[in-house]
């Protein structure tokens, strides 16, 4: 079993910038891809990037358009979603996962693990 905690969520005014965390434990983690998604109310949970297990490997959706970066320090066992620009329309739950079994994996049900979330919101 892999255990993930995410933090670092919180309210943030639109322009701004959030960092989360993502802590693992349990595993090696540098054998996981490990990605984050969110979900806003009422939608539902949407990929927004992953990262492979060496870090040399980054993909994102579209909407990210350069405004989120993925990074992980596999020493710390953690892994962090920078989100620079958010507008309200970034506000969901963000979490964060991780698969040994796929790789570039972009769909929630490649992933074996997930945190609990942790509630970005951006407004005024």
């Amino acid at each position: 079993q892999m255990q993930l905690v995410e933090s670092g969520g919180r309210l943030v005014e639109p322009g701004g910038s959030l960092r989360l965390s993502c802590a693992a434990s349990g595993r090696i983690f540098s054998n996981y891809y490990m990605g984050w998604f969110r979900q806003a109310p009422g939608k539902e949970r949407e990929f927004v990037g992953y990262i492979s297990g060496s870090g040399f490997s980054e993909s994102y959706a579209g909407f990210v358009k350069g405004r989120f970066t993925i990074s992980r320090d596999n020493a710390k066992l953690t892994v962090y979603l920078q989100m620079n620009s958010l507008k309200p329309e970034d506000t969901a739950v963000y979490y964060c996962a991780a698969t040994e079994t796929f790789f570039k994996a972009t769909a929630h049900f490649q992933y074996d693990y997930w945190g609990q979330g942790t509630q970005v919101t951006v407004s005024p």
